[in-house]
């Protein structure tokens, strides 16, 4: 409790500057909610609760978009995280989200060239043959330079902005703090799982500013890709690249999906949609590892009608159940096979549907919706939409590891229909989709499949005299226990225990006080000014316990 106190003192000049932003974009009562208002007010730190009309006439999704870009990086990458979340958040949401941008001013070259030259490991005029102190790219994190390496090799430079990790932490807890205090006190926005999204987000974060992972993610994109000349992955240097830089070959093609510029560059609009789409089906549904931020910067179209992909911070990944389940998906919405389409949802939700009867009518009023429809009309995206609406509608919350998956498909439709006006995702999908499917039931696959069973079926029955002796055993001496996973019983633990480390600080700093103050009266021992130390000490820690114990009771806002 202390460290989280001190935590607190710590992040409250932020703390401040995001009630703030929040109270001027009209959300105060959810920073009243959240306890901020009381911590900060408290603390001397006065907030003004008018909000300016112009502002508190906008929309709400406009006006937390707003603030979310005011309040700086790490809460732009949360919008952006939220964009992905379609089973959450209703489409003019999503919308606003989805125009969260990471460009900000560059900061100045002598900002971070101690950071550069501590990375690379000299100065970068005498690391590389030429440096260029212009950056050609700022985003949030980092930012980008061309350079040429001693051989000629014509490279980019990206590096982490100075200080920005320093920021996201203090972020991170803040944003810790609210999602626990959101699961805690609000029981609407507890199936929405707010300790798990911000989980997702730091994860998400933490890999973004790692870059020797993401350095890693370009080697095992570039591996899965060694055998196809259409698609251009870039070559990592890891002599120069690290968690903090990486120096990697530049890919110059035309950027933008302007069809006029790229028949300008002797280029096929068509071609290229096509292309691009088989690209990153194939890293969904071959390889369960792919690019989850395919939009137009991070697409580079090259001589030949080639592919380029750059910036793989950002990447999903799935399982081969996860895998198989999509392909189910996919397979279920091309055909309108309603019961296919129900199964999939209900492996995804266990046991939160609250109404299976509802979800089996609302998916079969999807589909009957789509029966006018020739399957070369099906958008996907559209479709995509209308499923995590049909959760939505019946409290379903999809998957952590879908929601990137869902964003990226969406996307890459957008994408090739901005190429290419007549593209159909729903023509690339399909055969990706019947190839998985036919490799499913090839001799090989149903022999290793069938041994696969066996194995398990006999490692449980193997396993089954040892399990149930364990059981009887503790059953006879008392020890079978049933966990019951109750959150507003663990809320209300984690108050008591509050309360009784309150109590046994107030204890004992009473102690120390009435020890203290015998100490003084006993004559001969080291003193201080005149009065003995030891009982001076007592009374100092005294002191300081009253003011954590004071603190910690005006933070929890019971007076």
């Amino acid at each position: 409790m202390l460290w989280e106190t001190l935590s607190v003192v710590r992040d409250l000049p932020r703390l401040h500057e995001i009630a703030s932003v929040m109270i001027r974009y009209g959300w105060g009562d959810l920073v009243r909610m959240l306890g901020i208002s009381g911590a900060l007010e408290r603390a001397g730190r006065v907030l003004h609760w008018q909000s300016a009309n112009e502002i508190a006439q906008l929309d709400p999704p406009v006006r937390i978009r707003r603030a979310l870009e005011e309040l700086g990086p790490t809460f732009v990458k949360l919008g952006q995280l939220l964009a992905t979340r379609v089973d959450v958040f209703p489409p003019n949401w999503i919308g606003e989200f989805e125009k969260l941008h990471s460009h900000v001013p560059a900061v100045s070259y002598e900002a971070l060239h101690a950071d550069l030259v501590a990375a690379v490991g000299g100065e970068p005029e005498a690391v590389f043959a030429r440096f260029d102190r212009v950056p050609i790219a700022a985003a949030s994190i980092a930012q980008v330079y061309r350079a040429r390496l001693q051989d000629g090799t014509p490279v980019v430079v990206k590096v982490r902005r100075p200080g920005i990790e320093a920021v996201i932490r203090a972020d991170l807890r803040i944003l810790d703090h609210a999602a626990r205090l959101l699961d805690s006190e609000m029981p609407d926005a507890r199936r929405y799982d707010p300790v798990q999204i911000v989980s997702q987000f730091r994860r998400s974060l933490q890999r973004e500013l790692d870059f020797a992972k993401e350095a890693r993610n370009i080697d095992q994109f570039a591996r899965h890709f060694a055998d196809d000349p259409l698609v251009k992955i870039p070559r990592v240097f890891w002599a120069l690249s690290n968690d903090h830089v990486i120096v990697q070959e530049e890919i110059v093609g035309v950027a933008g999906v302007s069809p006029a510029r790229l028949v300008e560059a002797g280029l096929d609009p068509r071609l290229l949609a096509a292309r691009g789409a088989d690209a990153v089906l194939r890293m969904v549904l071959v390889h369960g590892f792919f690019h989850a931020d395919p939009h137009p910067g991070n697409m580079l179209f090259l001589p030949d009608n080639r592919i380029g992909m750059i910036d793989f911070g950002m990447v999903g990944m799935l399982t081969d159940t996860r895998r198989n389940q999509i392909v189910d998906l996919l397979h279920a919405l091309t055909r309108k096979d309603e019961q296919g389409l129900l199964q999939v949802l209900l492996d995804w939700s266990g046991d939160s549907v609250q109404d299976e009867d509802r979800l089996a009518f609302d998916v079969a009023e999807l589909l009957q919706s789509y029966d006018d429809l020739q399957l070369k009309d099906v958008k996907i995206g559209a479709l995509l939409n209308d499923v995590t609406a049909v959760m939505r509608d019946n409290h379903l919350v999809l998957p952590a590891d879908l929601t990137l998956l869902f964003k990226t498909l969406i996307t890459l439709e957008g994408l090739g229909q901005q190429l290419d006006p007549s593209f159909h995702m729903v023509d690339h999908v399909t055969p990706f989709v019947e190839d998985v499917i036919q490799q499913r039931y090839t001799p090989g696959a149903l022999l290793a499949r069938g041994r696969k069973s066996v194995r398990e079926a006999f490692e449980v029955l193997a396993d089954l005299p040892r399990d149930l002796r364990h059981l009887l055993r503790d059953a006879r001496r008392g020890r079978v226990r049933v966990d019951l996973d109750l959150k507003r019983l663990d809320h209300f633990g984690h108050q008591l225990d509050r309360a009784s480390n309150r109590l046994t600080m107030g204890i004992l700093t009473a102690s120390l006080v009435v020890g203290s103050s015998i100490i003084m009266t006993v004559q001969g021992g080291p003193q201080l000014f005149g009065l003995p130390l030891f009982g001076l000490l007592g009374f100092l820690i005294a002191f300081f316990n009253s003011l954590w114990i004071i603190f910690s009771i005006w933070r929890s806002g019971k007076h």
